[in-house]
């Protein structure tokens, strides 16, 4: 059963790979063998340290600086790799943004009113980065006729979220509403999975989506209360929680799976 989830010797990139989630999909990966590029908008030898510690040193991770946004820079990236290692045979596109709760007040206000500017900066990043990465890394698995991609969606992207998990906030005072684009853009990757999937299919490459929840990151306890109320486990995720369904899906162990969505989330979308 091991030698299903053996990753070894293959060449994973990973977007996003200093965040909280990237870091734990880095070393589980590392851990089931693979050789992985960590990409991100910064690989400042100081970033590094402190993200991932004495693993920075290690010699099957390579941290490379890569704007998602930008079809350039991810061509020097991959070029980077080939030097050090060879074609990708695994990518999953983690790197998003989202509105936190102390984002501008006109992020966080009513939809008639929410900016295009912030609009236009997420769907760049969430929608934008993951299509430019398949194009640049997933068209080198496709030329090379074998590889696995893995576009990170939300369950927000599935369902809408409930505003009434903010309402504390409201009667605090505050305007607060969990924006627009971040669904928007989680949503649009279901479709673009779908499609690369049937489109590369017969070259070999395996894409499918997966659909994470919340994560664990001290959280103010009353969102914390009515968000673990909604979920049948009753909690967040912990931040190892989603690194098994990666493995899964970069391993063998999913050979026939492709065009899919998997969906880890406590149960959260089950109502």
């Amino acid at each position: 059963m091991h030698s299903l989830f053996d990753l070894a010797g293959r060449v994973v990139c990973v977007t996003g790979g200093l965040g909280q989630l990237g870091r734990q999909f880095t070393l589980s990966l590392r851990d089931a063998g693979a050789r992985v590029a960590v990409l991100d908008r910064t690989a400042d030898p100081e970033v590094v340290q402190s993200r991932y510690g004495a693993d920075a040193e290690d010699a099957r991770l390579l941290f490379l600086a890569a704007d998602v946004t930008e079809r350039a820079s991810l061509e020097a990236a991959r070029r980077k790799i080939l030097e050090r290692w060879e074609e990708p045979a695994g990518l999953i596109n983690n790197a998003a943004l989202d509105s936190p709760p102390d984002s501008p007040a006109e992020e966080t206000g009513p939809f008639e009113t929410y900016p295009e500017s912030s609009w236009d900066t997420v769907m760049a990043v969430n929608a934008k980065g993951p299509f430019l990465c398949c194009q640049v890394l997933g068209g080198g698995m496709a030329a090379a006729g074998r590889g696995s991609i893995v576009n990170v969606a939300s369950i927000y992207g599935a369902v809408s979220p409930d505003q009434g998990l903010y309402e504390y906030r409201r009667q605090r005072g505050e305007t607060f509403y969990k924006p627009v684009a971040y669904s928007a853009s989680k949503s649009a990757l279901y479709n673009l999975t779908r499609y690369l999937a049937t489109y590369w299919g017969p070259k070999g490459v395996r894409v499918n989506t997966v659909t994470f929840a919340g994560v664990f990151n001290d959280q103010d306890p009353a969102f914390l209360e009515r968000y673990c109320a909604k979920v049948p486990l009753g909690r967040m995720a912990d931040e190892a929680d989603y690194n098994g369904a990666v493995i899964f899906l970069m391993s063998d162990a999913s050979a026939y799976m492709t065009g899919a969505n998997l969906t880890v989330d406590g149960g959260f979308t089950a109502w």
